[in-house]
């Protein structure tokens, strides 16, 4: 079986290889020092487990997982606030908090090993999306939104982002620099955007209210947004009275 390390501190990187040791059918097929360097090494080994930290530099653990399609399973090896602990407990196949023992990385390692022989590694993708929905409650990890564009990874600060577009399996993020898909559903950035900013206006649109300029009548009981930079977004007759809310009209 192939594990990828991924961890800023070297000592922790060092602890994990050391731990490894007694488990010879696991290979480390690579270490990296950030996100952007763990994305590359999972979609070119396709590992059956990663050890992960989460807050590293440049783009964090749960951001980074984000990126992958079919993430595998995956063990924190972190320091980190109570939503993550939410979610670890939830849909992690563990979770050791730094300083960790090596009885206690072996408890982690042997979870894995169990649910892998019996056939749960198909389920390692869809806990992990289920563990990133729970995490994403924790204020610190809705200020941003990481893409994947081109195969580079591009880091969006919320307050940049015009509206929201529902694009199939996606959503289209239109921000001042242009659109990016992030592979996720409107209910998701409904449920984690600030709900004082961005308003469901309708079942394909969230409009971040600092960028309405007009708001007009379209037909009975519609409407539609014009926003500063010349974009026009539907607001349907469910999404009226939330947007007068917040507006406070």
């Amino acid at each position: 079986m192939k594990a990828v390390i991924i961890d800023d501190e070297p000592l922790a990187i060092m602890i994990v290889k050391e731990y490894l040791q007694t488990y010879p059918d696991i290979e480390i097929v690579q270490e990296c020092n950030d996100g952007f360097e763990g994305v590359k090494a999972i979609m070119q080994h396709k590992p059956d487990i990663i050890f992960l930290d989460i807050q590293m530099p440049k783009i964090n653990g749960f951001e980074m997982l984000e990126l992958i399609e079919e993430p595998p399973a995956v063990i924190f090896t972190t320091a980190f606030d109570e939503y993550a602990i939410k979610a670890f407990e939830s849909h992690a196949i563990d979770y050791l908090l730094k300083p960790y023992s090596k009885e206690r990385f072996d408890k982690a390692v042997q979870k894995f090993l169990s649910a892998n022989n019996n056939g749960a590694k198909k389920n390692s993708a869809a806990n992990t999306q289920a563990l990133l929905e729970s995490a994403a409650e924790s204020p610190s990890q809705n200020n941003r939104v990481v893409v994947k564009n081109s195969g580079k990874i591009k880091i969006i600060p919320v307050d940049t982002i015009n509206y929201l577009e529902a694009a199939d399996d996606y959503v289209k993020i239109v921000t001042k620099e242009g659109a990016f898909l992030k592979n996720k559903t409107m209910s998701f950035f409904e449920k984690t955007l600030n709900p004082q900013v961005f308003v469901r206006v309708h079942r394909s649109f969230i409009v971040n209210i600092n960028e309405i300029s007009k708001l007009d009548v379209y037909e009975k009981d519609s409407y539609i947004a014009t926003l500063r930079d010349g974009s026009k977004v539907s607001v349907s007759k469910t999404g009226y009275p939330k947007l007068k809310s917040v507006l406070g009209l």
